[in-house]
């Protein structure tokens, strides 16, 4: 199979998935023993079409996996077609709990809770309702407690790559 075939291939599976997908999930559907880095270079292709042609779609990076989706650019157009989706704004309550979970996660809710000295579970639940945390396991303690971490939505609606994107604790700290 040529290689142009297999970067359709994954084109095709990663619009008709729409979820975010890793490398090794698209190697073992694709299934000819490539390596990690051809597959990578070939979405680095994907990525780099994309934006020459400053197409209406676009493929972005979730820490390891990949997502297509629209261009940024043409989000009032797609705002015009899509019935707007209600979301509750956050609380001070919650947006403190989410702040902890992006800084120190993993982490538990006992952890939240003794850095914001009161209870959270309304936070958590609000928080996971608007998939911005997931469950990321438990802890191998008495009880093993849950413990949270940011999600790919999380990441998508800061536009960020990665969680080592936000800024620095000092950097905020020397701002106010």
């Amino acid at each position: 199979m040529k290689r142009e075939d297999i970067k359709n291939i994954i084109e095709a599976i990663m619009f008709a998935y729409g979820e975010p997908i890793s490398i090794k999930e698209l190697n073992a559907i694709i299934n000819k023993d490539l390596s990690h880095k051809e597959i990578e270079f070939m979405m680095d292709a994907l990525i780099t079409e994309y934006k020459d042609n400053d197409r209406g779609i676009q493929i972005i990076r979730l820490e390891n996996k990949y997502q297509m989706c629209t261009n940024e650019k043409y989000a009032d157009y797609i705002k015009m077609v899509l019935e707007p989706k209600k979301k509750k704004t956050l609380s001070q309550a919650t947006l403190e709990t989410l702040t902890i979970i992006a800084y120190k996660q993993p982490v538990t809710k006992l952890e939240i809770e003794n850095i914001r000295g009161v209870k959270c579970d309304k936070a958590l639940k609000t928080l996971q309702e608007n998939e911005l945390i997931v469950e990321a396991g438990r802890l191998n303690k008495i009880g093993k407690p849950i413990i949270y971490k940011t999600s790919d939505e999380f990441l998508k609606l800061l536009n960020i790559e990665s969680i080592d994107e936000l800024p620095k604790i000092e950097e905020i700290e020397e701002n106010n």
